[in-house]
């Protein structure tokens, strides 16, 4: 039974009390901050720019999980990597020259993941996940919090679990959107490495042992 690493997402916290709410992370086990950025145009909704993780940077030594839902990631994965990202995550459905973008952010010296939203199929996937360091799994449509977990993605986490066993490397495998006390279990025996949880982190909903 492996320990699952917790990376609540700011998305769902106080935006006024930001700075709290990195503090309500470290007291409730995360060990990661989980940063979803959006710009209005990959995703309606538009959050965080570089400025706030720079800001915040200061304030945790937790690694910044920096999820970019925007159009055009190679154009900002520097400057959020010097804002402070540790991780930086891109849309594989936003970027044409997937491979590329990964050896930018390696260069950078930070780990690359790439996210396949739940229309995506993880066999988009095959040339590239020998370079990546995390696979996202979206498990509801990006762009809100507080959204029901789509079951059928699901099984993407366990088909990428076989692929990684099948092909001997080593991405760790993380999971966004609707996960709370109910669809925990089926996320987490799916054989997720990464829990991404966000209004059931900071309703206090969630439990924070979490365990396979």
């Amino acid at each position: 039974m492996g320990k699952v690493m917790l990376s609540p997402s700011v998305l769902s916290a106080d935006f006024s009390d930001l700075r709290t709410a990195l503090k309500q992370i470290e007291d409730g086990g995360g060990q990661a901050v989980h940063i979803d950025v959006m710009d209005g145009q990959f995703v309606p909704q538009i959050s965080f720019g570089q400025p706030v993780v720079q800001s915040l940077r200061a304030h945790t030594a937790l690694p910044f999980d920096v999820h970019l839902m925007v159009e055009r990631p190679e154009a900002h994965v520097e400057t959020f990597a010097l804002a402070g990202a540790d991780w930086i995550t891109f849309h594989m459905e936003a970027t044409v020259h997937v491979d590329r973008l990964i050896a930018q952010i390696h260069a950078l010296g930070k780990q690359a993941g790439i996210s396949i939203v739940p229309s995506t199929p993880v066999s988009a996937l095959s040339e590239v996940l020998g370079s990546v360091d995390v696979v996202l799994v979206m498990t509801v449509n990006p762009g809100f919090g507080g959204q029901t977990l789509i079951p059928s993605c699901v099984k993407k986490i366990a088909e990428l679990v076989r692929i990684r066993q099948e092909r001997g490397l080593s991405y760790r495998i993380s999971v966004d959107g609707g996960v709370n006390r109910q669809t925990l279990p089926s996320v987490s025996e799916a054989g997720a490495d990464i829990i991404v949880s966000g209004s059931a982190f900071f309703d206090g909903t969630l439990g924070w042992e979490l365990k396979r």
